[in-house]
């Protein structure tokens, strides 16, 4: 009895043992993930950044002159052209100082009139002076005249020559005194014709700052309306330095291209075309302005407004991508888990390119054809099983 008990504890001590070092003896796990081949395909190379929309030109209307608004000739928010108009502002005080001014210049124009007459008749009586000046000389010397009969003709002579010079200096000082009137008429025109307030530029007029019926003071600081021309528009945006060298080598090319993306319409980009690369680099930011005209003759650009730029410098042929999910981020590098043939997992440092429409492009680390994970990389570790599940690529 004692040798069957004794059995029984060194049977139990042997299997129970050999259970327990079954229990901690690690096993392999399989790890379900999802996974995609990497595949060829050409892509754009692109640059991606953000835009501000700015107006091609924007006036802000101002009176050059004081007076009372009495009539507005448009609705905020109208699109106007060139010379339409806009304002007018009441013209009769200044009507007035044109008619007082023209008036001035008729009366200065007699004036110049009258004098006139007067050198011409004081000239004849200078002419007449002359011969008789002359004549006496001849009878002076045959004794018929008196000396001082002669002294007298030439005395008369030169005194009539000086009045005709005088009245000569009368008309040059009343000629000037027309110009200054001609001057006055014509800057009472200019006046009267700043009551009519007329569009600068083809443009969408903003908000009407002052109605009629109201005394507008001269160049107020406040714009009467505020008009901008956005059809063509600008987009102005910015590029890291280091894209300068691709861009400049690309823009002649035929595949080059300038699209803006609209926040919630995103579907229907516009396309323009790049107008300016400025001239200097912003070395507090490292990067370089760019401006981009656009037709925008939809209007569905305004200006303000920010927008997502794409420059597309060209096509990269066949070239290795994988959906972006599968590219892991490391510390000093990008990396994906390859799936081997033997279905584990290999951690493959890459060299990424751009992203594409939820594709990154491989530039270096993988071929064709080469099976990624994309989905599950949180459980993995170099080595582990994987399976993938159903649905996933493969």
């Amino acid at each position: 009895m004692l040798g069957l008990v004794l059995l029984l504890v060194l049977t139990w001590h042997f299997l129970g043992g050999k259970s327990e070092q079954a229990a901690n003896k690690p096993r392999g796990e399989v790890v379900p993930v999802e996974v995609a081949a990497a595949t060829r395909k050409d892509v754009p190379m692109q640059i991606k950044s953000i835009g501000n929309v700015e107006a091609l030109s924007t006036v802000s209307v101002r009176s050059q002159i004081e007076g009372t608004l009495q009539r507005v000739y448009f609705t905020p928010g109208q699109e106007v052209k060139k010379g339409e108009l806009l304002f007018m502002i009441d013209p009769r005080p200044l009507q007035a100082a044109l008619n007082q001014a023209q008036a001035n210049l008729v009366k200065a124009i007699a004036a110049v009139s009258q004098a006139q007459s007067i050198v011409a008749r004081d000239h004849a009586t200078a002419v007449n002076a002359r011969i008789i000046a002359k004549r006496d000389a001849t009878l002076v010397e045959q004794g018929v005249v008196s000396r001082e009969e002669y002294d007298n003709a030439v005395s008369a002579a030169q005194a009539a020559e000086a009045t005709v010079r005088a009245d000569q200096s009368s008309v040059v000082t009343l000629q000037a005194a027309v110009k200054a009137e001609q001057a006055n008429v014509d800057n009472a025109k200019v006046q009267l014709g700043y009551t009519s307030i007329r569009a600068p530029i083809n443009g969408k007029t903003g908000n009407l700052a002052i109605t009629a019926g109201n005394l507008i003071p001269a160049n107020n600081p406040t714009p009467m309306v505020t008009i901008t021309q956005s059809a063509p528009i600008y987009v102005t945006f910015s590029v890291p330095e280091q894209e300068l060298p691709r861009i400049r080598q690309s823009s002649a090319s035929s595949g080059f291209k300038t699209e803006v993306v609209i926040p919630g319409d995103e579907a229907h980009p516009a396309e323009g075309k790049l107008s300016l690369l400025d001239n200097t680099v912003d070395t507090s930011t490292g990067t370089i302005r760019l401006k981009a005209t656009f037709d925008n003759s939809d209007q569905r650009l305004f200006p303000g407004q920010f927008v997502n730029v794409v420059l597309t410098l060209g096509i990269q042929q066949d070239a290795t991508v994988v959906p972006a999910q599968a590219v892991q981020i490391g510390q000093d590098n990008s990396f994906v888990y390859v799936v081997k043939p033997d279905m584990t997992a290999e951690v493959r440092t890459v060299k990424t390119g751009a992203t594409i429409d939820n594709n990154t492009v491989i530039e270096q680390g993988l071929q064709a054809g080469e099976q990624v994970v994309t989905d599950g990389q949180l459980r993995l570790v170099p080595g582990a099983k994987v399976q993938p599940r159903s649905g996933g690529k493969g």
